[in-house]
């Protein structure tokens, strides 16, 4: 888990234009429904919902996510359980998409959960939550794929796009994705939940069976 912090948002703005620093890399994105919770001064400026996804999914997303960020802010490969509309509002994401049915290509490992936390020197440390379970996590870098200790990944065939300002992406639940973004990107996602229907099952059958047959 990342290291937390509550800072004004004209602070965070300094940094992103060169005016301040701040140890370690800014990222504002809690992916708890933050827009309305946190920023409901800026909902005026954008809809609801999505007419078109909600009437298509037959519901209200559950979540508005409101993302800000540094260039070296990047979000590692991982799969979500939510229908996601992504919104870029100003310059651009780069998604590594891979489909569910690269499972058995993609690896998982087992690991201690572990949070970050920020020093009095201003350094961070990784501090391991022991009591709890371990927690499985792609331990695999698609930009750099160490294709000696996970060849099996040289089978998956990774898509690549990039959302600018003004564009959206869909992106479908338990489709495996790896985001990087421009300096100062701004988003907004909107997170419908999945239906845990045949496609979900199917889902389910084929990590089931990837790892009874060791190729996990």
């Amino acid at each position: 888990m990342p290291a937390e912090r509550r800072l004004p948002l004209s602070c965070v703005l300094d940094v992103m234009e060169g005016r301040a620093q701040h140890p370690g890399v800014l990222y504002v994105q809690k992916q708890c429904s933050n827009l309305p919770t946190e920023l409901p001064q800026l909902l005026p400026d954008l809809e609801p919902h999505v007419p078109w996804a909600s009437e298509a999914l037959g519901k209200m997303p559950d979540a508005v996510n409101f993302w800000l960020g540094e260039a070296s802010a990047v979000t590692s490969l991982h799969k979500d359980h939510y229908e996601n509309l992504y919104c870029v509002i100003s310059g651009e994401k780069h998604f590594l998409l891979h489909p569910p049915s690269d499972r058995p290509f993609i690896p998982y490992e087992l690991y201690i959960p572990a949070t970050y936390q920020l020093t009095e020197e201003g350094s961070f440390k990784v501090v391991d939550e022991e009591a709890m379970e371990k927690v499985p996590w792609i331990p695999l870098d698609p930009l750099a794929p160490d294709l000696a200790r996970y060849p099996s990944y040289s089978q998956a065939q990774a898509l690549r796009c990039t959302v600018q300002a003004g564009e959206m992406l869909y992106l479908p639940a338990l489709w495996f994705h790896h985001v990087q973004q421009s300096h100062g990107c701004i988003a907004v996602n909107f997170w419908y939940d999945m239906e845990y229907d045949l496609k979900y099952s199917y889902f389910q059958l084929l990590d089931s069976l990837t790892k009874a047959s060791g190729l996990n």
